[in-house]
């Protein structure tokens, strides 16, 4: 199978689409003739116009309210909005508007509406460009959050996403878009709530988050050399969450490790570890730990970038502190 990134894998999976259904088209700043900041649309603008590839000015709200009636009237629309940072200015917008009208309309009008682009720690963006809102959206009803790890999985999402009448935050790690994987050339989909096992074993359970993956599974190769067989679960949506993987793989293993770049006060992992300590007690034989990104605004200094978000290093040796209790 060819490889290619995680971002081409995206715009396949878009390109796909947009030749099929004449309902989507694409806005956000810079999307159009220059395909992007990271390439999200490159080669798209010439096929498909600036009428479904639409440059727009440095206004989140107003594009993201034009979006949200877009949608509400049968189209497909995508915000691309670069930075995950950017749309908290269209907050009001994509809580009192976008998560409800689904349900104040009685199911009478759809909310097709895909909000897709960066997030996280990398490259010296400083800490108005690194940000990981993805569990504030996923406490939001209404929301589906998309957080693929991989090329493969970021192409079965996307074609996902733009199937679906639901909104989609899309979110995509910047360490990863340019990663590449093994991808088909045909079209496919990834159900949403349904994790990948990406390593299996019987030692413990670590569900890494996004980036976290490939750390973990570096962390979990170098345990292997030892003897010790650690299974990674990759939860690919954290709207909707696939607990039963997650319950089932702590059945097998008795201890379970959260790794999560973001800050871990009232994050993913918390309700994860509530989840498994609720549904699946019984199958533990330790407490439940996380490792998080240090509850702290993103610093612009490389080192001090470096230094705040888990690394492999700091990851095998939370496994190690597992294993130990």
């Amino acid at each position: 199978m060819r490889e290619i990134t995680f971002m081409e894998a995206t715009r396949e999976a878009l390109d796909a689409a947009m030749a099929k259904d004449p309902t989507i088209f694409v806005v956000g700043e810079g999307i159009g003739a220059r395909g992007g900041n990271f390439n999200t649309t490159l080669g798209l603008f010439d096929k498909y116009g600036p009428e479904r590839l639409r440059d727009t000015p440095i206004a989140e709200r107003g594009f993201v309210g034009m979006c949200t009636g877009a949608a509400m009237t049968g189209t497909r629309p995508i915000v691309d909005f670069m930075f995950i940072d950017f749309i908290l200015d269209a907050m009001g917008e994509l809580i009192n508007q976008v998560s409800k009208i689904q349900y104040m309309s009685s199911g009478r009008l759809k909310m097709p509406f895909m909000l897709r682009g960066c997030f996280g720690v990398g490259g010296a963006a400083a800490t108005h460009h690194s940000g990981n809102y993805a569990s504030m959206f996923a406490h939001i009803p209404g929301f589906r959050v998309a957080m693929p790890s991989n090329a493969y999985d970021a192409k079965g999402l996307f074609a996902t996403a733009l199937q679906t009448d639901d909104p989609v935050l899309f979110l995509e790690h910047k360490s990863l878009i340019f990663t590449k994987g093994a991808v088909p050339e045909e079209e496919y989909t990834i159900p949403f709530g349904k994790a990948r096992v990406a390593r299996e074993g019987d030692a413990a359970t670590v569900l890494a988050i996004a980036s976290m993956v490939p750390k973990t599974l570096a962390a979990a190769e170098k345990l292997a050399k030892e003897g010790t067989s650690i299974e990674v679960i990759d939860p690919r949506t954290l709207a909707p969450l696939d607990i039963d993987t997650v319950l089932e793989s702590v059945h097998k293993t008795g201890r379970l490790l959260i790794v999560d770049e973001t800050f871990q006060p009232c994050g993913i992992g918390a309700e994860v570890a509530a989840q498994v300590t609720a549904l699946g007690f019984d199958d533990l034989d330790a407490p439940i730990m996380r490792l998080n990104g240090i509850h702290t605004p993103v610093p612009y200094s490389p080192p001090l970038e470096t230094a705040i978000v888990p690394n492999k290093d700091t990851i095998e040796q939370a496994i190690r502190d597992l294993l130990a209790e």
